[in-house]
């Protein structure tokens, strides 16, 4: 086998892209190692020297970057049909083949509409009776130190509250294995070598689905006799408009793939939130006070709306490093963007973190300040695409609201028990892709109040 079919997923080079200016790179792997050194360096590169429209060459096959909100809206929207979401995350199609982002058109809505039945008001209700358990239980293990890593802690926290939320279970012995098991495949999302050979990245991420897949298949027959509110018992029995269920490999594979968006996306950016929290201590102090004011240890579904605050902070936070930071799409007919002629069967790519960081939009980008968000700056409503951390369109993050309420639910709980600094001196290097995380784990002093 040749070497470039092991990391090939896109179709090659035919010539049909020398009108869009850019370089592909080194034969065979492209820009694949610049683009994962550093993804958001590698693109303001090329836009600085090619403009709003490039060609970059990744993972063996060529992608047309579109820069802007403008080309966000344009993408995201699909107005026309134009761009599939399936082929444009080919680099998942070994891990999350199935899963509701890689599925498109009048077959992505039928899905979508069956699932957001477990994201209506009183199932969400539920689920914060869970978070508020699930968080209360988790932190009373955190002792107070002096370096204190946050990352694997609040993913260890992340997974357990998914479990309860998602699967109606709690977490025993098999906690580590569900764990390993979706770090590896998230891993495999970025693997060079697309091949699932033993001993590859991508061979340890198929086994991690293999392995997932059956774990939630031996649960499916309890959860459709029984009566819980978990959102498994809740795929379980959920009907289409005709009266249809979910089959049990449709539950499977839209479980594996919400599961580890939910846990990781919301890992990262919380980890990002208590970083900026840590970093900017007035911010701190002002978020606590807000808690506080509630006048309850643990947050009520009714009172989401009143942490203000609690919700700029995490919309800077989220505008700073979002969970997905690139969007890639596949153009199944030809279109015009930016005064190119892009031809179809092209795999796009666009970026609402490179969209958060520009200076036509935000004030000073690069300083993390909540203020922006305010009703009388509003800088996030200069255009309708300006703040995009959990996409747009038709492929909209389901979940955004249950993400939005466990963050919430959780700096009102930590708040009230701890403090966080930053040891002196520190400064955070961040793995950008596949999602955001502190390469150190983001040690943090831990205080208890």
């Amino acid at each position: 086998m040749a070497l470039s079919e092991t990391i090939k997923t896109a179709p090659a080079s035919t010539g049909r892209l020398d009108h869009i200016p850019g370089h592909m790179g080194l034969p065979i792997f492209g820009n694949t190692f610049e683009f994962l050194k550093d993804p958001f360096a590698f693109h303001h590169r090329r836009r600085q020297e090619h403009g709003s429209v490039y060609k970059f060459g990744v993972f063996g096959g060529q992608t047309v970057a579109l820069y802007g909100a403008d080309a966000l809206e344009y993408v995201l929207m699909d107005r026309d049909k134009i761009f599939g979401s399936r082929n444009g995350w080919r680099l998942l199609e070994k891990l999350f083949p199935n899963g509701l982002m890689l599925r498109d058109f009048e077959d992505h809505r039928s899905h979508r509409r069956i699932m957001q039945a477990a994201f209506k008001p009183k199932p969400m209700q539920d689920y914060m009776l869970r978070l508020n358990e699930g968080i209360a239980h988790s932190m009373q293990a955190w002792s107070p130190a002096t370096r204190f890593e946050f990352y694997p802690a609040i993913k260890d926290l992340t997974l357990e509250l998914g479990a309860s939320v998602f699967l109606g279970l709690e977490m025993g012995d098999e906690a580590a294995k569900l764990n390993q098991a979706f770090i590896d495949e998230v891993a495999a999302s970025v693997a060079v070598i697309r091949r699932p050979w033993p001993g590859t990245a991508m061979g340890r991420g198929v086994k991690a689905r293999a392995f997932l897949l059956a774990y939630f298949r031996d649960l499916i027959p309890e959860r459709r006799a029984g009566d819980g509110d978990d959102m498994f018992s809740q795929f379980c029995k959920a009907k289409s408009e005709d009266g249809a269920f979910f089959s049990d490999d449709e539950i499977v594979d839209h479980l594996n793939f919400l599961l580890m968006a939910a846990h990781d996306t919301t890992t990262s950016a919380l980890t990002t939130m208590v970083w900026a929290l840590a970093a900017y201590p007035d911010w701190q102090n002002a978020v606590r006070e807000e808690v506080l004011s509630l006048g309850s240890e643990q947050l009520d579904y009714g009172d989401l709306d009143k942490l203000v605050l609690t919700e700029r902070v995490f919309k800077e936070a989220l505008r700073f490093r979002p969970p997905v930071p690139f969007l890639p799409r596949f153009a199944n007919e030809a279109f015009e963007f930016g005064g190119y002629e892009i031809p179809a069967d092209t795999s796009v790519s666009v970026s609402p973190g490179m969209v958060h960081m520009a200076e036509e939009i935000w004030t000073q980008p690069t300083l993390f300040d909540p203020d922006r968000f305010s009703d009388n700056r509003a800088e996030d409503r200069r255009h309708r695409f300006a703040w995009t951390p959990f996409g747009g369109g038709a492929h909209k993050c389901i979940g955004m609201h249950f993400a939005i309420m466990q963050v919430r639910a959780f700096v009102h709980q930590f708040l009230q028990h701890y403090r966080v600094a930053l040891p002196d001196g520190y400064q955070p290097r961040w793995l950008s892709i596949p999602i955001p995380k502190p390469r150190d784990g983001l040690p943090i002093i831990l205080s208890r109040l």
